[in-house]
């Protein structure tokens, strides 16, 4: 209110714009600030599935080149591709500039809302060798398995994303997990224990319906 009566005093009412623009700009800023504090994207890393499909480019010497398939996992369309063409190379050296593209697709679950079991088959290259390994988690989708590989592979083994290759994921049933905590969550009967009990209400002040939505955990 101080601002906004010196400002009428002393500035014409263009002037007195650019002051409030920048008040509603520094706001802004404050509130996206804020949330980028809270939703920290590092802790959700959002992986893709993408099919792609290529082959080296046709030449005199061999006019119909063999045709490569392969499913990869990237946070984008640009490293799917590069991440095609560092296999190629490795396959039958076909690179980037030699080669063509013949489709890429990524690929979604059928059943996103639905909670499986996934394992994943891979291999990584640590500081002093290169170790194949296999894990097991549980999630609603393949990405969001291969997402967590990702976290406990850096957290765990110091292991750099470009060092990890998948091999194979599979989704499985319940008797063919064997890690204890994946097969720990298996089981009609699972039950969860309760931390902290709710205290309960006195019985004057118990109603059938509420005006404010119940409390049901302690602070």
């Amino acid at each position: 209110f101080w601002l906004k009566g010196n400002l009428q005093t002393h500035c014409s009412p263009n002037q007195l714009l650019i002051p409030q623009r920048s008040l509603v700009a520094s706001f802004h800023s404050f509130l996206f600030a804020m949330v980028k504090s809270i939703v920290d994207p590092s802790l959700t890393p959002r992986m893709h599935h993408f099919h792609i499909v290529g082959r080296a480019a046709p030449t005199q010497k061999n006019p119909v080149p063999k045709i490569y398939r392969m499913q990869l996992f990237a946070k984008s369309k640009v490293l799917a591709k590069s991440r095609f063409w560092y296999f190629m190379k490795k396959l039958n050296k076909a690179k980037k500039s030699g080669g063509e593209l013949l489709a890429i697709n990524e690929m979604f679950e059928p059943r996103p809302l639905k909670v499986n079991n996934y394992g994943i088959w891979l291999r990584y290259e640590s500081r002093t060798n290169t170790h194949n390994m296999y894990k097991e988690y549980r999630d609603v989708t393949i990405n969001g398995a291969v997402g967590q590989m990702y976290m406990e592979m850096a957290g765990r083994h110091r292991a750099h994303p470009n060092t990890i290759q998948i091999i194979n994921t599979a989704t499985l049933k319940d008797d063919e997990c064997k890690r204890d905590h994946v097969t720990e969550m298996h089981g009609a009967g699972l039950k969860y224990p309760v931390i902290r009990k709710v205290p309960m209400q006195s019985k004057k002040y118990r109603t059938t319906f509420k005006a404010k939505r119940p409390n049901t955990f302690v602070h």
